[in-house]
């Protein structure tokens, strides 16, 4: 998997989750203030879009990790709930990051080219 798809994954995490809060906020003011109306219409609209978009990444993040349905499921669902989608982001960062593809560094040999030279009864070059 490429790293690409956990960075989109994590910066589509943050701002759902930061979008998420603005609009708890607007909605406190709206409801609580009686003020804020129309802000909390914009930001409404505004987190709508983003949560589509976050739902688009995680799924297709879920696929190419080939997560179990609940799993999916979840982690969709974690951008509804107030500072969930920062917790299930962490995790989610840990748990992928060892399955990314690593790009090779120019000049540097693979792993399994490490592994044949200081295999035991193999020779190398340097004697």
């Amino acid at each position: 998997m490429k790293p690409s798809v956990l960075t989109r994954y994590r910066v589509m995490a943050y701002v759902t989750a930061v979008m998420l809060l603005v609009l708890c906020t607007c909605m406190v003011f709206k409801y609580g203030f009686d003020t804020g109306e129309d802000l909390t219409f914009v930001v409404s609209q505004a987190h709508g879009l983003l949560y589509i978009l976050y739902l688009i990444v995680a799924f297709d993040l879920g696929q190419k990790a080939r997560w179990p349905f609940g799993k999916l499921i979840g982690v969709l669902l974690s951008g509804t709930v107030p500072f969930v989608a920062f917790f299930v982001e962490r995790r989610i960062t840990r748990e992928i990051t060892p399955l990314l593809e690593r790009p090779e560094v120019p000049g540097q040999t693979s792993g399994a080219g490490r592994a044949a030279e200081s295999a035991p009864g193999t020779t190398s070059a340097r004697g």
